[in-house]
C-alpha cells in the first residue's frame, strides 16, 4: 500500500535504501505465509505518486522484491477547494490515486463536502471514495448532487481525466500488444495516468497495471479475478476510445 505523495529528490536515494534494506531482511525469514508481508508508506506534501513507483520501478533490486499495491490519497475537505484551485500537484495526486480518503468532513457543512466530493469524482472517476474523521473511518450522509468546483487550468494541467475501457479481443496477438501497450506509454505516459488490465492466460489471470510511463512487473491473481479477464482500462486525458481502439487493431491484429 502506498499512501498518496512523494519523497523529494534528495530523499530518493535514502527511500530506495530504506526498502533494500527492507527487503533484504523480510527475504532473511522463513515463513509460510508470503501474502502477509507489506509495506506501507506514507508520504507528506504535494508531489506526484509516480515518482516513488518510478524509483521502485527502475532499481535493480526492488523491482523485484516489491510491488505497489494501492496508492491512497488524502483529500482535506476544509482546504481542498483552495488546494485544487492552484495546486497542480495537489490534482495529480488525485488523478493518481486508486482510493481517496476525504479528512475533516466534520468540518465541513454538508454543501461544501458534496462539493468537494464532485470535484474529486470528476478529477477521478475511477478511485473508491471513503471518509474519515480523526483517523476513525467515517460514513459519508446522504449529499445532494451539485456540480463540482469550476477549477481553473494551471500550469501543466489540461482536461479531466475519463476512464476508458477496451475489451482485449481473443485473435490478439500478444506480442504485438506488447509492443503497443509500450508505445503509448513511451508516448502518451504523461496523458494515461493509470493503466490497469487483467487477461486470462494458461497459469491464471494476469494483472498489468502502469502509472504514468511506469510499467509494474506482471502478477498473477486468484482464479476469481479472471472474471475480469482480457479487459484493460485506461485513464487520463487527450485521446479517445476509439483512437485507442484503432491503434490496437493496427498493431496487435495486423
Amino acid at each position: 500500500m502506498l499512501a498518496g505523495g512523494c519523497a523529494c529528490c534528495t530523499g530518493k536515494d535514502d527511500l530506495v535504501a530504506a526498502l533494500r534494506m527492507l527487503s533484504d531482511s523480510q527475504s532473511r525469514k522463513r515463513t509460510d505465509d508470503r501474502s502477509t508481508r507489506r509495506i506501507v508508506l506514507e508520504t507528506s506534501g504535494l508531489a506526484d505518486p509516480a515518482a516513488i513507483l518510478d524509483a521502485i520501478q527502475k532499481d535493480s533490486v526492488l523491482v523485484h522484491h516489491i510491488r505497489v499495491d494501492e496508492i491512497v490519497v488524502l483529500v482535506d475537505a476544509l482546504n481542498a477547494a483552495d488546494q485544487l484551485r492552484t495546486e497542480y500537484l495537489g490534482r495529480a495526486q488525485i488523478e493518481a490515486a486508486d482510493r481517496i480518503i476525504l479528512t475533516k468532513v466534520d468540518l465541513v457543512p454538508d454543501p461544501t463536502l458534496a462539493t468537494v466530493l464532485a470535484t474529486v469524482r470528476k478529477l477521478n472517476p475511477a478511485a473508491k471514495i471513503e471518509a474519515a474523521v480523526k483517523g476513525q473511518e467515517f460514513a459519508l450522509p446522504d449529499l445532494p448532487e451539485v456540480p463540482p468546483y469550476n477549477l481553473p487550468r494551471i500550469k501543466d494541467a489540461g482536461e479531466a481525466i475519463a476512464p476508458t475501457r477496451i475489451d482485449i479481443p481473443d485473435d490478439v496477438d500478444w506480442a504485438g500488444f506488447s509492443v503497443w501497450l509500450s508505445a503509448l506509454l513511451y508516448a502518451r505516459g504523461d496523458d494515461l495516468v493509470r493503466v490497469k488490465g487483467v487477461f486470462e492466460t494458461p497459469a491464471g489471470p494476469l494483472l498489468i497495471q502502469a502509472v504514468r510511463k511506469s510499467v509494474q512487473p506482471p502478477e498473477l491473481l486468484p482464479p476469481e479475478a479472471g472474471q475480469r479477464q482480457n479487459q484493460i482500462v485506461f485513464i487520463g486525458r487527450g485521446y479517445t476510445g476509439d483512437e485507442l481502439r484503432r491503434s490496437l487493431n493496427y498493431f496487435a491484429r495486423c
